[in-house]
């Protein structure tokens, strides 16, 4: 039987690895050891010697040369959480030590919450709500996108996108996505129509966005962007705060009263003290909990639960990523 041992602080563990999910891989693996965190790892190194797998999720270990110089044996890595970008080094991959992650399960309830938030976009729900407990009554009629028939922009067709494309199939709108990088034949696929991302702006009745925060992508959306919306439009960001160029996004929406934005991220974040974000009344913000959260990240223990029992049978990895894939998902 192979030694594991889990590494990440005990918060995770707990939220991440519930007892069904603990039992199973104490039945499968010799867990030598109580959970440890990655501090405590650093400190003495010496808990690594005789392990063979390791799991692990938020605040993981960074395996860099004298990580894995102390554990010979290690073989198998399981993230039970998103990108791997903050655990491996190229150290890691020259070891060839695999390593699978539940980065697309937790871009599940990511997802659910972005096609909630979608749906009530085009109803104008938050607007409404929050005008009849600002002025204390309802208002008089007034006409909504609804959704039937209208767009929803969909920018950087990755995990999470496809997972809400995937959700918006059973209703009858148009779906449209930027993402330079998505063939014509895979966006036909999706079902999606590749346009610009002027032209998603310009034409979505909602715009959802979900690139990842690269160095190329700080600052992609812009005050111009958000000023070419439809009247009455809504912008969505499950994504990082720095893709948007925010004080650029909050003049806009302090002359357009009639968009609305509901932010999930924010950069920094929270926004600082004063923010206009947070008095805007076209903006919704929530606390970062569009991902998983408490026993939705149970998901993910139970995610890697399965990736142990195909990595002992000898069966491919559902959710394996390699230094290729790294790249691609980073």
């Amino acid at each position: 039987m192979l030694n594991g041992l889990y590494i990440l602080d005990q918060g995770n563990f707990d939220v991440i690895y519930g007892q069904t999910e603990r039992k199973r891989i104490a039945e499968l693996v010799h867990i030598p050891a109580a959970p440890v965190t990655s501090a405590a790892v650093r400190q003495d190194l010496k808990v690594l010697a005789d392990i063979d797998v390791i799991f692990t999720g938020w605040g993981g270990p960074k395996m860099d040369e004298a990580f894995l110089a102390a554990a010979p044996n290690l073989k198998m890595v399981f993230y039970g959480a998103g990108t791997i970008r903050g655990v491996v080094t190229e150290a890691f991959w020259d070891r060839q030590i695999r390593i699978t992650s539940a980065y697309a399960i937790n871009a599940i309830p990511v997802a659910e919450y972005t096609v909630a938030m979608i749906v009530l976009g085009l109803k104008n729900a938050w607007q409404f709500a929050m005008g009849i407990r600002r002025d204390g009554k309802y208002p008089p009629y007034a006409a909504v996108p609804g959704c039937y028939g209208t767009t929803v922009g969909l920018i950087s067709m990755g995990m999470v996108a496809r997972a809400v494309r995937e959700r918006l199939r059973g209703f009858d709108m148009r779906v449209i996505a930027y993402d330079p990088f998505l063939s014509p034949d895979e966006a036909a696929r999706l079902g999606v129509e590749l346009v610009s991302l002027e032209k998603l702006f310009q034409e979505s009745d909602v715009v959802s966005l979900h690139t990842p925060w690269l160095k190329e992508t700080e600052g992609m959306i812009t005050g111009a962007h958000f000023r070419s919306m439809k009247r009455g439009a809504t912008f969505i960001n499950t994504a990082r705060g720095a893709v948007v160029r925010e004080e650029e996004m909050i003049a806009v929406l302090t002359e357009r009263p009639d968009l609305f934005v509901v932010l999930d991220v924010t950069h920094p974040e929270p926004p600082k003290p004063g923010s206009p974000l947070y008095t805007l009344p076209n903006v919704v913000l929530t606390p970062h909990i569009a991902g998983s959260r408490d026993t939705e990240c149970q998901r993910m223990g139970r995610t890697m639960v399965e990736e142990l029992e195909s990595f002992l049978a000898g069966r491919p990895l559902k959710w394996e990523i390699t230094r290729e894939k790294a790249k691609v998902l980073s």
